[in-house]
């Protein structure tokens, strides 16, 4: 015998679904992390030493002009991104999402975190 669920049920569990499955990870930011400001941005200085740091610790994954491959390895000029906050992308770029290939880089001192968010607000 097969059970059946009313319509109400199935739309409420579609609708669920959809929800966890188009949730930004920015919805996991702490408001205190969501909310800080980059203390480095204004300064043309700081983009060109972010450039620098990019180079070395981002490239390999998003590609030179941050545009990703397309598949795995994600754009970064994407409206999601620019999207968010200095603050988000700083605590995005301390913890890392491993489950999906981004490691942490909470090695990398915050001021350097900083250049690197700089240089990506730079880019066109």
């Amino acid at each position: 015998m097969v059970k059946r669920f009313p319509a109400a049920v199935f739309l409420a569990l579609s609708f669920g679904a959809f929800l966890a499955a188009t949730a930004s990870h920015w919805d996991t930011v702490p408001a205190r992390d969501h909310a800080r400001t980059n203390p480095l941005a204004g300064k043309p200085e700081t983009a060109v030493a972010g450039a620098l740091l990019y180079r070395e610790h981002c490239q390999q994954c998003h590609a030179a002009d941050a545009q990703g491959d397309g598949q795995k390895k994600p754009s970064l000029r994407t409206a999601s991104v620019r999207g968010a906050t200095d603050g988000d992308l700083e605590w995005f770029l301390r913890q890392g999402d491993l489950k999906h290939g981004m490691p942490s880089w909470s090695n990398l001192p915050q001021a350097q975190r900083w250049q690197i968010i700089a240089y990506l607000r730079s880019l066109p």
